[in-house]
């Protein structure tokens, strides 16, 4: 474990964990929900703003900041944190799943990629040793290792295969990171739905010793009974004091069964995707606030929130915005879906503590299929 980072366990209940994960960047508290901040910004928010909303921690990708502004510059210009305003810790997934998502414009090998730009199609090489570089560039305070993210469906050869070649690459992440005091590189888990692979992967990654373990190739299209079992088979092979990060899990009832199950970490576009499209999240379920039956609703979208969207206007003026393409709309939603997450693992982190989280579990269900609060009328 890298010096100076580091996840102390504060409390158990079952197999969910509260911890607090100390980074040269800040602490961070867990279970955490990371803001995906693609291109070194969280659309329609601002850093305060997601201060505000009480996250600790956000996503950038390394691939697409590579692309474009370009990591160097970004390192001329004092690293990611400078760049963006964000002076607390930023984790940057490598690119093997954005890779693994050009299609024909990509071509992978046993010691890397080769692909083409969604850009402006010019051709570029990501190796293990070129993704470290990257990282160390735009000074992510947790780095990923490259990884042949599986796709679904697969076939076992072809999930064993792809798996393997990523255990190869983490080992030669290993190798290349620049250990500092706070900073951490963590392994990623692969193996698709085959829960022997997803044990074999563990296994391996843990006798390279990463500060932290992520679960990949999730949430791609498999269903939430074969996330929770790829979970179940990767964990009891890792590390009990390491973070755990499930990448790629954003909705709230899988968030909070995969909580129960182990994992820290989790990030996800849902939230700010949503807010752009018109969708809130409450605890009883989503809402369209695009829906007819809001035009003359005075009521906030979640009666209690603190949020402005929910602070300062009612669910007939953001149905306005919205239906109009005002850009304040989709700002309003995601400032409010961002804000329910964090409030949502903020109730995580409770109910672990006081060693209720079945009671959580069980009202957190029946709430969110009840359906949204009846028509204004």
């Amino acid at each position: 474990m890298t010096a100076n980072f580091a996840l102390r366990i504060v409390s158990t209940d079952g197999q969910a964990r509260l911890g607090t994960l100390r980074t040269a960047h800040g602490e961070i508290q867990t279970p955490a929900f990371m803001p995906v901040g693609t291109l070194g910004t969280v659309k329609g928010m601002t850093s305060q703003a997601l201060r505000e909303c009480g996250a600790d921690i956000v996503l950038a990708n390394a691939y697409h900041l590579m692309l474009r502004p370009g990591s160097e510059r970004i390192a001329r210009l004092g690293g990611l944190s400078q760049f963006m305003s964000w002076e607390s810790p930023i984790l940057t997934d490598s690119g093997g799943y954005q890779v693994m998502s050009l299609g024909g414009l990509r071509a992978i090998d046993d010691d890397g990629i080769t692909f083409r730009s969604h850009i402006d199609g010019s051709e570029h090489r990501l190796t293990p040793e070129r993704a470290m570089t990257v990282q160390d560039q735009l000074d992510s305070t947790i780095t990923m290792v490259l990884d042949d993210c599986t796709p679904y469906p697969v076939t076992r050869e072809e999930a064993a295969k792809s798996m393997r070649r990523s255990m190869v690459w983490a080992r030669r992440c290993r190798e290349e990171f620049r250990p500092r005091p706070g900073y951490g590189l963590f392994g990623i888990v692969q193996g698709s739905v085959f829960p022997e692979l997803r044990a074999e992967s563990s296994d391996a990654l843990r006798a390279a010793e990463f500060d932290g373990y992520a679960i990949g190739g999730l949430a791609v299209g498999e269903g939430q009974q074969a996330t929770y079992q790829a979970i179940e088979a990767a964990l009891p092979g890792l590390p009990e004091d390491a973070p755990r990060y499930a990448m790629g899990i954003g909705r709230p009832d899988d968030i909070v069964g995969a909580v129960q199950r182990g994992i820290d970490m989790f990030d996800c576009v849902l939230p700010t995707r949503s807010g752009r499209t018109g969708q809130a999240f409450t605890q009883r379920g989503t809402l369209n606030i695009r829906n007819a039956r809001h035009a003359d609703d005075p009521r906030p979208l979640v009666e209690n929130c603190d949020c402005p969207a929910c602070r300062e206007h009612g669910r007939a003026y953001l149905h306005h915005l919205i239906k109009n393409g005002e850009i304040l709309g989709s700002v309003l939603l995601t400032w409010h879906n961002l804000h329910y997450y964090q409030v949502l693992m903020g109730e995580l982190r409770t109910a672990i503590r006081k060693k209720t989280l079945a009671s959580f579990v069980d009202e957190f269900a029946r709430n969110w299929t009840s359906g949204d609060i009846e028509p204004y009328s």
